[in-house]
């Protein structure tokens, strides 16, 4: 039998309700079980989602994450999901390394695929995503990417206030995504192992920002002019699990019992910070900076665009909020004026409370949840969604500001941005 033929026998009927399953039982995990149980309760969906199976690698701790989170039933091996036929979308929540694998196989058996991100740890591993997925979409398979802050009702407005024209021509593109929890006391989390995670602070949070400025603006990065990057903290403490094992290494990758692990600590083989020039395509240049050191900052994903009409601000500590300045006022009334994002006329915030009842961070989960059903149902997303494609040129960006600051030259993301 083909893998086509596997595939259509697979799926189930495209009618009521829509089958997930969840790979992954930490951080994200907790978020994404958060957005499968509720966005029916906030939105009318054609297909409402039923939580079929969630797999983690401990068997208690994961039969003990379905029962509270859920999830009908829990496994140990994420492939048992790839034969089953009550599952229709599987949701990768795991450390950046394995979604091609995971992602690959998935949509390949023939199911939608919701993946975090970024992509991939590489770029080699996010072009192979990107052909699997457009192989998927012949047999009407969808794949999707979580990049949640677009789904902020004040980040979807400023999309929609520069789609209208309402900023003209954009001059200035200024992001940072600052946060401070990577100090020196930070144990060596996988999220500070390279072969794991592809990057530190730049992977992780620079794909948020890079994301949130190529849909605000409806621009592409054309070139990375110049980066800086760099690791403050060369070592780091091992931290094991409830069995021993030391986290971020397995057996098979000669792990060790915290009893028997000569070492104490162990490099850091990520960036804590790096920083990026670019130019857009229409014109703009931008900045970018992401770091896990910034004292002082918790989750600061912050935003500005300056255009010759008017200009946006947006900080995620303040997520029910978007700054805006209309220079087409006569002087005496120009300054920044504070929009409350929670009134029915915005983006999403109507499927929520009345005005001026604001959302929080869950919510932007809850509402790309919503999306993806909407959209495996034939329907249409409220702003548009990432899929593969757009997160690997995201992606490529990534890669041209690695390369721009361990190569010291400007890379055009041409460069990168081929099969």
């Amino acid at each position: 039998m083909s893998k086509d033929q596997r595939s259509k026998e697979l799926r189930p009927q495209s009618t009521g309700a829509l089958g997930v399953a969840l790979i992954g039982t930490k951080f994200m995990g907790r978020a994404h079980s958060t957005a499968w149980g509720k966005c029916a309760q906030f939105f009318d969906l054609k297909r409402p989602p039923a939580m079929r199976v969630v797999a983690g690698r401990n068997p208690e701790e994961t039969k003990a994450f379905a029962a509270k989170w859920g999830w009908q039933h829990a496994t140990t091996d994420w492939r048992e999901i790839l034969s089953n036929p009550e599952v229709e979308l599987v949701d990768i929540s795991t450390p950046n390394h394995l979604h091609a694998e995971m992602s690959i196989a998935c949509l390949e058996a023939g199911k939608h695929v919701a993946c975090e991100k970024p992509l991939a740890g590489t770029l080699a591993d996010s072009k192979k995503m990107v052909l699997a997925a457009r192989a998927a979409s012949k047999r009407g398979a969808r794949a999707f990417v979580w990049f949640n802050y677009r789904r902020c009702p004040a980040v979807a407005l400023a999309h929609r206030l520069v789609k209208e024209g309402r900023l003209g021509r954009i001059f200035h593109v200024r992001a940072s995504y600052l946060q401070d929890w990577g100090g020196a006391d930070t144990p060596l989390l996988w999220r500070f192992q390279g072969d794991l995670a592809g990057s530190g602070a730049h992977g992780d949070l620079n794909a948020h920002i890079i994301d949130m400025a190529r849909f605000i603006t409806g621009d592409e990065v054309t070139e990375v002019v110049g980066s800086l990057e760099e690791t403050f903290i060369k070592e780091r403490a091992f931290v094991t699990n409830a069995n021993g094992e030391v986290a971020g290494i397995s057996p098979s990758k000669g792990g060790k019992s915290a009893s028997t692990h000569a070492k104490k600590s162990g490099k850091s083989t990520v960036d804590d910070a790096l920083l990026f020039l670019a130019r857009f395509k229409q014109g703009a240049i931008a900045s970018f900076e992401a770091t896990r050191l910034a004292t002082g900052n918790l989750n600061r994903n912050n935003i500005e665009i300056n255009g010759e009409k008017g200009a946006i601000k947006f900080d995620f500590e303040r997520m029910n909020e978007l700054e805006w300045w209309d220079h087409t006022l006569e002087p005496k009334l120009r300054g920044w004026n504070r929009i409350m994002c929670t009134d029915a006329s915005h983006p999403y915030a109507g499927h929520y409370w009345p005005a001026a009842h604001p959302i929080g961070y869950e919510h932007g989960f809850v509402s790309q949840a919503a999306d993806v059903c909407a959209v495996v149902a034939g329907g249409a997303p409220i702003v548009p969604m990432p899929d593969f494609e757009d997160a690997y040129k995201t992606q490529c960006v990534l890669e041209a500001a690695v390369r721009s600051a361990r190569e010291r030259r400007p890379v055009p993301i041409r460069e990168l941005d081929k099969f």
